[in-house]
């Protein structure tokens, strides 16, 4: 399995950006999730979103801006991000594993990861 991510790019500080993350296929994981990476720091979570269900959870430096969704039909995990800040910009990577709860935050719940996608917020 593959995972697409795309959306990022350039925004002003208080605009929005859509991300997407396809799969190629069908997957078994449990979880999908968003993480981000700024230079010089560790990967971080960003949220997540069990794939039945739909149950999500989000870092608390994004809740109440961001929303993960998903459409199982298409195999697809978006990140609508409003309200964004100068402090979000990193990479964001998408990822998809068999994650349980206590781990679905950590990268390391999850096995396969997309090819990141810029964002970039200007103050």
């Amino acid at each position: 399995v593959q995972l697409q991510a795309s959306g990022g790019g350039l925004v002003q500080a208080g605009g929005s950006l859509r991300l997407s993350c396809a799969a190629s296929e069908r997957t078994d994981s449990t979880y999908r999730a968003w993480f981000r990476q700024a230079p010089g720091k560790e990967r971080e979570f960003v949220a997540t979103i069990r794939w039945n269900g739909g149950h999500t959870y989000y870092a608390d430096s994004v809740k109440g801006r961001f929303t993960i969704s998903k459409d199982n039909a298409k195999n697809s995990v978006f990140l609508q991000m409003n309200s964004l800040k100068p402090e979000d910009t990193a990479v964001y990577y998408c990822a998809a594993g068999r994650a349980i709860m206590s781990t679905s935050t950590s990268p390391g719940g999850y096995g396969t990861w997309g090819q990141g996608t810029q964002v970039t917020v200007s103050s």
